[in-house]
C-alpha cells in the first residue's frame, strides 16, 4: 500500500464517524408489533365495550353474509384452496381480537364542538379507557387524534390532551401502555417543534417520564409532501420530533382535495396517492418510523347483502393496493371494514407462504433455494419480516416458522 499507518488510520476514524452519523439518522425498521389497522372512533361514541362491540358486529356481518368458506372467498375473491383456512382465522381473529389499534377522534371525525362539551366528553372518555384498562379492554395500542395545529385548532388540541392525561393520570396512576397521539394536517416541520414542546412541559407539569409521549403524524397536506423550497418534507419534520415519531399515516382525502381531484376520484387507489406514498416511503425508509395508509371512506348503508359485499369489495381491493405498496397498516371506520381487512391481509399472508418459510430455510441452510434462486440477504430479510407479520397478526402460527426466522 501507499498510505502511510497514520494516514489509513485518519481515514478510518473519519469513515467511523460518517457510519455513526449515518446510523443515528437511520437506524433502521421500528421493532416490535405492527398493527394492520387503526380504528378510528369519534370521541362522542367511545365506550369501555366499543372494541368488542366492533368485533360482534363484524363476526356477525361475516356469518350473516359468508357462512362458509365458498360464499367467504367469492366475497373477498381468495383462491379456493385457502379460502377454508383464511375464513377460520379472521372468525377467531374478530372473537379474539378484533381490533388492533384504536385512535378516539377528537378531530375530523368528532368535529367542532364548544369546549363545554369537547371537556365533558373528555371526562366520558376518561371513564370509558379507565373501566376498559381495569378489565384488559384495551387494544395492544391506543390514543388520542387531537385537533391539527394548521386550522386554528392548536387551543383546544392542547387542553384536550391535557385534560385526558391529567384526569387519567389522577384515576389509574399512571398512562397504559401503548398510547399514541396522532396530530393531524401537518404541515411545517416547524409545528411540529411547537408539539414536542407542548409535550415536553406535558410531561414535567404530569411528573411523566420524558419521552413517554409519543405521537404519529397525518401526511395529509402538500406541503408534509414537498416543502415551499420543492424538497422532501419529511426529514426535516423527522428531525423537530426529536425521537418521538412513530409513524406517518397518509391521509387520503384531504390530500386528494387539495390536490384539486374531483370528488369522485379521491380515493386511496389513486395515481396521486401512490406518488404521495413513494415519497413517504423514500423518506422514511431506514428511519424507524412506520408507515400507514388511510381509509376508505365505502361503507354499507344497510345491511342487505349487496351494500354489505360491494363495501367489502372496495375496501379489499384498497388493502390489497396498500399491501402490494409496502403500506401493511391502514385506516378502519366502521365494523365492516373488519372483515375485509383481515380477509384481505390473510390471504396476503397466507398465499404462498410455504415458498417463503422453504427460501428463508434454504438460506439459512446455504442452499440453492426453491427453484434454484439464490437470495440477496435483503431479500431474506424482507421474507423474514413478511412472517414476522404474518404472526404478529394471526394469520400464521409461530410454530410453523424456521428456527432461523424467530427471535
Amino acid at each position: 500500500m501507499n498510505l502511510s499507518v497514520s494516514s489509513f488510520d485518519d481515514l478510518s476514524a473519519r469513515i467511523a464517524a460518517v457510519r455513526g452519523e449515518h446510523g443515528e439518522r437511520y437506524p433502521g425498521a421500528a421493532e416490535g408489533r405492527q398493527p394492520v389497522h387503526t380504528v378510528y372512533v369519534p370521541a362522542d361514541r367511545f365506550s369501555r365495550s366499543t372494541p368488542a362491540d366492533f368485533g360482534a358486529e363484524a363476526l356477525r356481518l361475516l356469518n350473516t353474509h359468508t357462512p362458509g368458506a365458498g360464499s367467504f372467498g367469492a366475497a373477498f375473491g381468495l383462491d379456493p384452496e385457502i379460502a377454508g383456512l383464511v375464513r377460520e382465522r379472521v372468525a377467531a381473529k374478530l372473537a379474539g381480537e378484533p381490533v388492533e389499534d384504536v385512535r378516539i377522534d377528537f378531530e375530523d371525525g368528532y368535529g367542532v364542538r364548544s369546549d363545554e362539551e369537547e371537556d365533558a366528553h373528555i371526562a366520558q372518555v376518561v371513564d370509558a379507557v379507565s373501566a376498559a384498562y381495569q378489565v384488559k379492554g384495551l387494544p395492544h395500542y391506543w390514543g388520542l387524534r387531537v385537533k391539527s395545529f394548521a386550522d386554528g385548532g392548536h387551543d383546544r388540541a392542547m387542553r384536550t390532551l391535557d385534560g385526558f392525561l391529567t384526569a387519567l393520570r389522577d384515576r389509574l396512576g399512571r398512562l397504559p401502555g401503548g398510547f399514541t397521539i396522532t396530530f393531524p394536517k401537518v404541515e411545517t416541520a416547524a409545528q411540529v417543534a411547537l408539539f414536542v414542546e407542548y409535550l415536553d412541559r406535558l410531561e414535567t407539569a404530569l411528573g411523566l417520564p420524558s419521552g413517554i409521549l409519543r405521537f404519529e403524524i397525518q401526511v395529509e397536506t402538500t406541503e408534509a409532501v414537498i416543502d415551499p423550497e420543492g424538497r422532501m418534507a419529511l426529514p426535516g419534520i423527522v428531525s423537530a420530533a426529536a425521537g418521538r415519531l412513530t409513524a406517518a399515516h397518509f391521509g387520503v382525502y384531504d390530500y386528494t382535495a387539495a390536490l384539486g381531484l374531483p370528488p369522485d376520484q379521491q380515493r386511496l387507489d389513486h395515481p396521486a396517492c401512490d406518488f404521495a406514498r413513494h415519497v413517504m416511503q423514500v423518506s422514511l425508509a431506514g428511519t424507524g418510523v412506520r408507515l400507514s395508509d388511510g381509509s376508505t371512506n365505502v361503507i354499507p348503508r344497510n345491511d342487505g347483502p349487496d351494500e354489505v359485499n360491494a363495501a367489502w369489495s372496495v375496501h379489499a381491493s384498497h388493502v390489497r393496493h396498500s399491501l402490494r405498496h409496502g403500506f401493511y397498516q391502514g385506516w378502519d371506520l366502521h365494523p365492516a371494514h373488519l372483515p375485509s381487512r383481515y380477509a384481505a391481509v390473510y390471504a396476503y399472508h397466507l398465499s404462498g407462504v410455504d415458498d417463503v418459510i422453504g427460501r428463508v430455510r434454504a438460506w439459512h441452510e446455504h442452499s440453492g433455494g426453491m427453484a434454484g434462486v439464490l437470495e440477496e440477504p435483503a431479500t431474506v430479510k424482507a421474507l423474514v419480516a413478511r412472517l414476522r407479520r404474518a404472526v404478529d397478526c394471526g394469520a400464521l402460527d409461530e410454530s410453523v416458522l424456521p428456527a432461523s426466522s424467530t427471535p
